[in-house]
C-alpha cells in the first residue's frame, strides 16, 4: 500500500506562485507512475501531469504545459508540483495518487490540499 500525503496549499493571488508536495511512504516507488489532478466545485477531476518515479518521463495536459512542472526527489520520497502565473481558474483541490507502471487506474491517492487564488 502507497500512502500519500500533499501539503503545500492556501490562498495565493493572480500571477504568483505555489509549490505542492506529496510525501509517499509504504512502497518502493520505482515501479509507480506518480501524478497530480485537480477538483474545482462542480467541476469533473481532471489530470495534470505524471512522473515515472524511475527515470523521471513527464507528460502535461495542455492547459498546464508551460506553467506547471512535476518532479521527484528520489531520497525524500516526495512529489512535487511547481505552479507558475496561477489564475482563479486554477483554483481547485489538489490531490497526488501512484500507479503501478502500466496499469489503467490510479489506485492510491491523497488526501487533497486546497488551492485559492485570488483576482
Amino acid at each position: 500500500q502507497v500512502h500519500l500525503v500533499e501539503s503545500g496549499g492556501g490562498l495565493v493571488q493572480a500571477g504568483g506562485s505555489m509549490r505542492l508536495s506529496c510525501a509517499a511512504s509504504g512502497r518502493t516507488l520505482s515501479n509507480y507512475v506518480m501524478a497530480w489532478f485537480r477538483q474545482a466545485p462542480g467541476k469533473a477531476r481532471e489530470f495534470l501531469a505524471a512522473i515515472r518515479w524511475s527515470g523521471g518521463n513527464t507528460n502535461y495536459v495542455d492547459s498546464v504545459k508551460g506553467r506547471f512542472t512535476i518532479s521527484r526527489d528520489n531520497a525524500k520520497n516526495t512529489l512535487y508540483l511547481q505552479m507558475n502565473s496561477l489564475k482563479p481558474d486554477d483554483t481547485a483541490v489538489y490531490s497526488c495518487a501512484a500507479k503501478v507502471l502500466a496499469t489503467m487506474d490510479y489506485a492510491h491517492w491523497g488526501q487533497g490540499t486546497q488551492v485559492t487564488v485570488s483576482s
